[in-house]
């Protein structure tokens, strides 16, 4: 790689990266990351992976469908957006099974009864 072709694509990087930094800030601000796992400029596309607390986050799907339509809109080098959590990916890089009930559990919350009596946790005292 020549150093010029090494600069346009750090150049290209960086320019991803403020993209997601000023596009979602809700990533961070909720204990979440996103990188760039791969980035091949002369095809156009770009692998974009979604940590911390976006693994298993039930909005992330969301968040990777608006990363994937504003990215393309906004950089015009990039042509295609690869984007998971690396729960689930399916072939295309999109969460697979992630519909709501398909995880089997449901969130329960202190108070909620299912019919047992539970009161929450209990005081130290």
């Amino acid at each position: 790689m020549s150093t010029e072709s090494a600069e346009t694509e750090d150049d290209l990087r960086d320019r991803i990266t403020n993209f997601l930094r000023r596009n979602f800030p809700q990533i961070q601000m909720h204990g979440g990351d996103a990188a760039i796992s791969h980035l091949d400029r002369e095809a156009g596309e770009v692998h974009i992976q979604l940590g911390g607390a976006c693994s298993g986050c039930g909005i992330s799907p969301m968040t990777i469908q608006a990363i994937k339509s504003r990215m393309v809109k906004e950089i015009p080098e990039i042509d295609t957006v690869h984007a998971d959590t690396g729960m689930s990916a399916g072939a295309d890089g999109d969460l697979g099974g992630t519909s709501s009930g398909d995880s089997g559990m449901s969130p329960s919350f202190p108070g909620e009864s299912d019919g047992e009596d539970d009161e929450g946790p209990q005081a130290p005292f």
